[in-house]
């Protein structure tokens, strides 16, 4: 199906523009593990994942060394705990947590994503059982991830959730505070959640997949930013259609990298082949940046005008690459715009580009949405929700995937500097202005009720 020489003769020309397969990651079904008894439970999820993930690193390295290119995270999603876990109480839930948390220790993945509730249209007893687990699942834990979704274009939104999980997400700031509020990082809340996502903190295996599925999701911001550079220094007056068009080559050539090694690690494992999503995820290294991508094209900084029309060409030229390079593109496929996980934005950012505001206007064409955005600790539980109802929104009317990962961090207001390491990078914590303590239109609860566009059968 594939040229390797092809594939190949693509990864030596890109090895040292940042490109990489960001994760593998491996959905596992665990509804065959219920149970009302939680030992049993417990010991019916250890003895699944370990007995689908015990070789998944090892086979991961070996592929990634055969090609000469590595796979950077290797991962777990499973079925949403809050319906496989159903019966079980918040505190219960905290010990699933614990449970997970082992056993992705024991496989040796870095991250399991999956302690989620899809609560579009109503709460049931298990998804209220998990957001009141989720400040203490995550501040106890480090390698468990979590989502909620909150709306989708065909149901509406449940504002009714965006409370509850701005409670918990207030909650798990202050649990966390030590670590400036980082529990806070490893939750997603989501409209439109896709159900074969492989990257985090939003991946669950959707209830419609397979027993057990490989996703693969590649990354390469410095790779487009270097493909750009080469077409604008052959040709200085080059028309953003040809730019656009480069882009899209270049998506191409990166799916088909991705494909090749999600596909081998599938086989190898003999698990069956999801998607490749091919999201442009940056990293706080220089030269592997989203922003830095801006810059390129002729922008001061990201966040300036014109922000919004790069980002929509950028992404839309993305998906269309890796839609021709391959049938099976997923999750998210296209470009992630985080604060703190890239150098460039979190500098425009400090710098004062990029105001929340603006930040929001682009999330409009951007893949995902607030992402890994830091705010003052005393944000109040009102303003927090209001700020994830305005993003589930975007989602909603225009049919797309959004989310928010908003960090208040404990004890820091706007202006100061936290730092949260590794690929989770650092940023000056973002002003949120107009914020007060008396709005009560997110009190009010119930359900937006979803748009007339939703009406398609």
């Amino acid at each position: 199906m594939f040229n390797s020489q092809e594939i190949i003769s693509t990864i030596e020309m890109v090895k040292n523009e940042h490109l990489d397969v960001r994760a593998v990651t491996l959905g596992i079904n665990l509804f065959d593990c219920i149970s009302h008894d939680l030992n049993v439970f417990k010991k019916n999820v250890r003895n699944k994942i370990v007995k689908n993930a015990s070789n998944l690193v090892s086979v991961c390295d070996a592929v990634g060394e055969k090609y000469g290119i590595a796979v950077v995270n290797k991962r777990i999603s499973i079925s949403p705990i809050a319906l496989v876990a159903a019966p079980f109480s918040a505190s219960q839930m905290v010990e699933i947590a614990h449970t997970l948390n082992d056993v992705a220790r024991e496989v040796n993945i870095d991250f399991l994503g999956g302690f989620s509730a899809l609560v579009e249209k109503g709460i049931a007893v298990g998804d209220s059982a998990l957001i009141d687990a989720l400040p203490e699942a995550l501040a106890q834990t480090q390698r468990l991830c979590a989502s909620v979704n909150v709306a989708t274009t065909r149901s509406g939104i449940n504002m009714d959730a965006v409370l509850q999980i701005s409670r918990a997400i207030k909650k798990a700031s202050e649990l966390s505070k030590a670590d400036d509020g980082l529990a806070c990082a490893k939750l997603c809340v989501f409209a439109n959640i896709p159900q074969d996502m492989p990257f985090m903190a939003g991946a669950y295996l959707g209830v419609g997949e397979a027993d057990a599925v490989i996703n693969v999701g590649v990354s390469g911001p410095g790779v487009v930013k270097k493909a750009i550079e080469r077409a604008i220094e052959n040709s200085p007056n080059i028309s953003l259609g040809k730019i656009a068009e480069i882009i899209k080559n270049t998506a191409c050539k990166v799916t088909r990298v991705g494909e090749l090694i999600g596909r081998e690690v599938a086989e190898e494992l003999n698990i069956r082949f999801g998607v490749v999503d091919l999201s442009l995820a940056p990293t706080p290294t220089v030269g592997d940046s989203i922003g830095e991508i801006f810059q390129t094209l002729g922008l001061t900084s990201i966040g300036v005008p014109g922000s919004t029309a790069a980002l929509a060409m950028l992404n839309d030229a993305v998906k269309k690459g890796g839609a021709f390079a391959s049938s099976h593109v997923g999750g998210l496929s296209g470009a992630f715009i985080p604060v703190s996980e890239d150098l460039n934005i979190a500098e425009a950012a400090a710098n004062g580009y990029l105001s929340i505001e603006k930040l929001e206007a682009m999330t409009c064409v951007c893949s995902v949405g607030l992402d890994m955005v830091p705010v003052p600790g005393d944000i109040s539980e009102e303003t927090l929700a209001g700020i994830i109802a305005d993003e589930m929104a975007i989602g909603m009317i225009n049919n797309k995937t959004t989310a928010t990962r908003i960090i208040p961090v404990p004890g820091k207001k706007a202006g100061d500097k936290v730092s949260f390491g590794g690929l989770l990078g650092e940023a000056t914590i973002m002003d949120v202005p107009h914020a007060t303590n008396r709005d009560v239109f997110v009190t009010r609860g119930g359900r937006i009720p979803a748009p007339i566009h939703s009406l398609k059968n």
